[in-house]
């Protein structure tokens, strides 16, 4: 049941299934906040890799932690990503951060950290939020869960039109290849999760467009009181 902010709607699913587009056009629609919770960890990634700090040296990645300020800030052209007061919106999209970002989220240092500034950012409600973990662990009392799948090759070519998009030179088998590494992480690993599968809505993306995507997500959470 919507509270007086809003729903607390919780998109997961697979990498370049379309959820940070789709949640921020989303919450566009709704006037709600838009939680980017992959660019959190993203973040932490860019900042530990400018660091040298590796995953695993949990002394350095303490200090990193407390010595790190992340923030989302809501603009008109979506919610820009700040690191220490730098946006760094386009930085952590970057191939090179996609191939670390893994190890970091797997860090229980970074995760209970950054679970517990999302879980407070979410908390009142009128919130998308978007990650790999948000129906199951972080938001498992969601008004509305959404996992979002969608084949392999639709994935990387969305991705790699996005990153072509904003001057990054790759190729769409490295795009692919990351996508299968980072399925792979991600398949084996341990989220902890707490919600049933039965409350969450499978949206396969594969043939649909963006806007499909959030028409249809939107109409659902018309119908859960939004």
């Amino acid at each position: 049941m919507a509270g007086p902010a809003g729903l607390i709607i919780a998109i997961d699913g697979v990498v370049g299934a379309g959820k940070t587009s789709t949640a921020a056009g989303v919450a566009a629609r709704l006037g709600y906040r838009h939680l980017d919770t992959g660019a959190m960890y993203r973040a932490v990634t860019l900042a530990g890799m400018r660091a040298g700090v590796q995953p695993a040296d949990t002394e350095a990645l303490a200090r990193l932690l407390g010595s790190t300020q992340i923030d989302l800030q809501r603009r008109p052209e979506g919610t820009a990503i700040l690191l220490d007061g730098e946006d760094v919106s386009e930085a952590i999209r970057r191939p090179e951060v996609s191939r670390r970002v893994g190890a970091f989220a797997d860090s229980p240092l970074v995760r209970r950290a950054l679970v517990s500034q999302q879980r407070r950012l979410g908390a009142a409600g009128g919130v998308v939020a978007e990650g790999r973990d948000m129906a199951s662990v972080v938001f498992p009392d969601a008004d509305l869960k959404i996992r979002m799948v969608a084949g392999l090759q639709a994935r990387a070519q969305r991705r790699f039109r996005e990153l072509t998009a904003k001057g990054v030179r790759t190729t769409l088998e490295e795009v692919a290849a990351d996508i299968r590494q980072r399925d792979a992480e991600d398949a084996a690993r341990d989220y902890g999760a707490t919600a049933a599968p039965a409350d969450v809505i499978e949206l396969d993306t594969t043939g649909m467009t963006l806007d499909e995507q959030i028409e249809c997500v939107v109409a659902l959470a018309r119908r859960h009181g939004a």
